[in-house]
């Protein structure tokens, strides 16, 4: 069966790529390059599936939202 993961991909201050999939519990993982974080977050996708099977939920993604705040 084949399936459809929303990943969020963010760069930290270092000018990694970071990323994770909402789905999935505890489903992250970066690189320097946007090449290597795809094939990374794959293998990373494929082992959480294997590991929490039965608790992955149908979640539909609605979207991504920017808010600024003042700290």
């Amino acid at each position: 069966m084949r399936r459809e993961f929303n990943v969020v991909i963010e760069r930290d201050s270092d000018g990694y790529y970071v990323a994770s999939v909402p789905e999935l519990r505890g489903c992250h993982t970066q690189a320097k390059s946007l090449d290597v974080l795809m094939e990374r977050i794959r293998e990373a996708i494929e082992l959480c599936i294997e590991v929490e099977s039965e608790r992955i939920s149908d979640l539909q993604f609605v979207g991504v939202q920017r808010i600024a705040v003042g700290v």
